[in-house]
């Protein structure tokens, strides 16, 4: 029993089943069949809204409101980055802890977007521990007068319970999520040297988020008749990138997907489209790679954590202590990487890459 589950604000997924909706019909909110144990949904942020972020919107929309915009401008804005992720989550959390479905197929959106929604556990661990707490009582102190004074009510305390209720929903999500053996991370791509490099840093990045790539699909590959067609060159340039592409992320699978002569629109077209991955891989929900992104050590009577990061030089790479978290930057993207009670008083002492890993040396503070 299947769920594919999209989260991209695009909302392609009905599209790509060919069911017949309307082009904003919100019928795809709930797991909605397609066949025999086979279900689809798309979050949608307006059914949401009402289910789980009912207190937060209605003061947003409130302040929103008192500095002059409409009522619907005010509702827009009242959707926050972030929101339908933090939904879907919620859903996957409620469909494991259920054993509702037997898989669960995430379609994500591109990779900036699927970079936050992985990362929101995070992110929201981190407030609910050090902000949230000293925010709520502070506000709870300084309300009654700050609402006299104020031409803005602040938050009232069901605002904050709408908050504490939205996470205790999201309680372990972040274990599924990192849990090799049951959960993996599918990288789509095409043999186009800018798609390329943007699979590369999703694949560092999903890693370094703890999450496990165990496939490579490469889509819309040329056939071989091509090759003396006006298209030659450009299946000459993607099977260059594919033998690349093999090298780059070797050991994990790089599996090559063809382009169809029509469109993969509508069930019939995704069973042809089914056969050919069946060929590549006849048990696609099965985890084929089992190793942890990072692991914490003691080598030789020293503390070592170790993180798989290729394609990361050496100049790309920052990292520093805070409390109890190993902080790393890798370009844009900063992760908090919780240390085990035994290293969580250490300091780093020293950090080294070994072939794709990087190995940071921790000690007790001199």
């Amino acid at each position: 029993k299947t769920l594919v589950m999209s989260v991209d604000p695009a909302h392609s997924l009905a599209d790509s089943f060919a069911l017949k909706t309307s082009l904003f019909d919100p019928a795809t909110a709930d797991a909605t069949q397609v066949r025999e144990n086979l279900f689809v949904q798309e979050v949608n942020i307006q059914v949401e809204l009402k289910r789980h972020w009912a207190e937060i919107a209605s003061y947003l929309t409130t302040v929103l409101r008192t500095s002059g915009l409409g009522d619907i401008e005010a509702e827009e804005m009242a959707i926050l980055p972030g929101m339908e992720e933090l939904s879907a989550m919620m859903y996957v959390n409620q469909y494991r802890a259920r054993a509702t479905f037997d898989v669960i197929v995430l379609d994500c959106a591109p990779t900036a977007e699927s970079l936050r929604f992985v990362s929101m556990p995070t992110t929201l661990d981190w407030y609910m521990k050090h902000v949230f707490p000293v925010e709520r009582r502070v506000l709870n102190v300084v309300r009654p007068l700050a609402n006299k004074l104020s031409p803005v009510e602040l938050p009232s305390d069901s605002y904050f319970a709408n908050i504490k209720s939205l996470f205790e929903k999201l309680d372990g999500v972040d274990t599924i999520l990192q849990d090799p053996s049951t959960t993996s991370v599918r990288l789509v791509s095409n043999a186009e040297r800018m798609v390329v490099r943007e699979t590369q840093r999703a694949y560092v990045y999903f890693l370094l988020h703890g999450l496990s790539v165990d496939t490579i699909l490469v889509n819309r590959l040329l056939p071989d008749d091509a090759a003396g067609s006006f298209l030659g060159p450009l299946r000459a340039s993607q099977q260059q990138l594919l033998t690349e592409m093999t090298s780059y992320f070797d050991p994990v699978p790089v599996r090559r997907v063809p382009m169809f002569r029509d469109e993969v629109v509508g069930l019939d077209a995704l069973d042809r489209l089914a056969d050919v991955l069946d060929t590549l891989d006849p048990d696609p929900s099965r985890v084929t790679r089992s190793a942890s992104p990072y692991t914490f050590s003691r080598q030789a009577g020293v503390h070592q954590v170790r993180l798989s990061m290729p394609f990361a030089s050496r100049q790309e790479v920052q990292l520093f202590k805070k409390g109890d978290e190993l902080v790393i930057e890798v370009g844009v993207l900063r992760r908090h990487v919780g240390l085990p009670q035994s290293m969580a008083g250490l300091q780093p002492r020293r950090a080294r890459f070994e072939g794709d890993v990087l190995v940071v040396d921790l000690a007790e503070a001199q």
